[in-house]
Order: C-alpha cells, then sequence, then structure tokens
C-alpha cells in the first residue's frame, strides 16, 4: 500500500454501532422514500446540482430526508476566512480556502455541502457509485486515485488551480475512514496546493451523535458496503451530525511547508495544543 493510500483499522463488525435504539421499521422505510424523492430530485436537476443555492438545497434536504439533524455555529462559513490578506492577481480573484476535514462517513461531504457549497474532492470510486455517482460527478467533485502516487502531482496542481481561481476545496487528508476519533495522520499532498496557491486553509471537525451520546453509526469503514451503511443511517435514532468550523491558518510567505501545515491543521481538527507556527484568522 503506498503513502497516498493508507488503511484504516475500523471495520463495520466492531467499531459501527448504534448508541441508541434504532427506529421502528415503519420510520425507517418513510426516510427511505423520502431519501429516494431527493435522489431523484437531484438528477433531474442535471447540470444544475452544481449551482450554489441548488447544491446547499438538496444537501440539507437530504440530510432531513434521513432524519440527520446538522449543528453548526450560526453563520458559519468554510470559505472566505476573515483575516486574510490574500489578494488575486491584477483583474483575478483572491484564493479561495482548503477545506480539511476528519473523515467518517460519505455524510461528511453532505454535511459540508450543507454549510457551504465547495468543490470535493473524492476517491474515484464514488463517481462509480449507482444512483450517487452521477449525482456527485454533475456537481463538479474532482476525483483521486489514491492508488496512484504517478497521479498526484497532478491532482495537487489541479487543486492549486482550482484555488488560484477562487474556488473553495474541501479534501479529507486521512486518505481514509474511521469510525471515531482520532482517526489517521493528516497526509500533507493537498497542504501543498494551498502553498503552491497562497491559499488560506481551513480546519473542520465532523463527529456523531445519537440523543446527545457519541456515536459510530454513521460510519462507513472497511469493507462496508453503500447499502449497509445507507440502512444504519436510515435506522439511526436522533442521529446528529456536528460540524465545528475552526480559525483558518493564513500561510506565512517563506516559512511554511506542507508536512508542518498539517500537522497544524490536524492538531486544531482534533482540539489538540500545538505551538503556533502559522498565522491564525479571526474565525467568520
Amino acid at each position: 500500500m503506498n503513502p497516498w493510500a493508507p488503511g484504516s483499522p475500523c471495520a463495520p463488525a466492531g467499531c459501527v454501532a448504534h448508541s441508541a435504539p434504532p427506529v421502528r421499521p415503519f420510520r425507517a422505510l418513510r426516510r427511505a422514500a423520502a431519501f429516494t424523492r431527493e435522489v431523484a430530485g437531484a438528477l433531474r436537476d442535471g447540470d444544475d446540482i452544481a449551482r450554489p443555492e441548488t447544491l446547499r438545497g438538496r444537501a440539507r434536504a437530504l440530510l432531513d430526508a434521513l432524519g440527520v439533524r446538522l449543528e453548526t455555529p450560526d453563520g458559519a462559513v468554510l470559505s472566505a476566512p476573515a483575516g486574510s490578506d490574500a489578494r488575486g492577481g491584477p483583474g483575478g480573484p483572491a484564493p479561495g480556502t482548503l477545506i480539511v476535514a476528519n473523515h467518517i462517513s460519505w455524510l461528511d461531504a453532505v454535511a459540508l455541502l450543507a454549510v457551504e457549497p465547495v468543490t470535493l474532492l473524492a476517491k474515484r470510486e464514488v463517481g462509480g457509485w449507482p444512483v450517487l455517482g452521477p449525482v456527485v460527478r454533475r456537481a463538479g467533485t474532482r476525483f483521486i486515485d489514491r492508488g496512484s502516487l504517478r497521479g498526484l502531482p497532478a491532482t495537487v496542481a489541479d487543486l492549486a488551480g482550482l484555488l488560484r481561481a477562487g474556488r473553495s476545496v474541501a479534501v479529507f487528508p486521512e486518505g481514509a475512514t474511521h469510525c471515531s476519533a482520532p482517526g489517521g495522520p493528516f497526509r500533507p499532498a493537498a497542504f501543498q496546493a494551498a502553498l503552491d496557491a497562497a491559499a488560506a486553509v481551513r480546519p473542520v471537525t465532523i463527529g456523531y451523535e445519537q440523543a446527545g451520546a457519541p456515536s459510530t453509526v454513521a460510519a462507513f469503514v472497511g469493507e462496508d458496503g453503500f447499502g449497509g451503511s445507507l440502512h444504519r443511517v436510515l435506522t439511526a435514532r436522533a442521529l446528529t451530525v456536528r460540524v465545528r468550523v475552526h480559525p483558518p491558518l493564513l500561510p506565512v510567505s517563506g516559512g511554511d511547508d506542507r508536512r508542518s501545515l498539517a500537522a497544524h491543521a490536524q492538531a486544531l481538527v482534533r482540539h489538540e495544543a500545538r505551538p503556533a507556527r502559522h498565522r491564525v484568522g479571526r474565525a467568520s
């Protein structure tokens, strides 16, 4: 296994479980029907799904259909960090923001889009999923082959190009899902794109609870299939996804490298104390 395709010790058996009694079958069936309607609506949207207002609305509607509550600080944003002094070139936009988050579930991406529509970087397999694959492709998601180091420089260059163009991009630098904290180490490759584009990095912590207690029921790990994971979410009682947005890291010219930037972002995501090396902007 190469360094860009890290593994995870988590597996559905032994790692993933409800922390509250499942809902009754009729409620799960109602959620499944609502979810199916929303996915069908997203397919009918066609290329319009990439429009920010449409994408955010669909993401929120999908969470509602699944019975998942989204909690995030009022007014939280992922891009355009306050305190950034980044400037675009003559007549060009200021760089976008690289959003980096821990990775637990396929629901992570839906939750981020429900907060703010951004461009997602996902593993190549997601684009081939039945039903959802066409939706995520039309939404503008970029894909990476985690098993190919040869394609990594091109992926980093593509991300840097998006950021320079003013687009904000969300990545999951652990490279694999984990059912709970602390997860795996943040891989530094995507952070090079932020440095190349002089873009801010916005760390985000994602967590799941059921009835106020930490839960692994939403985790999508190991050899888990999408159908099995979806069934657990459909039957989960009082499931909440919490999205905590941290202050942005603002690169210091000539004083940064991708490994230290990745380590600092990882520490913020995990609420760990770490000596500051990068300027931290005010939370927006």
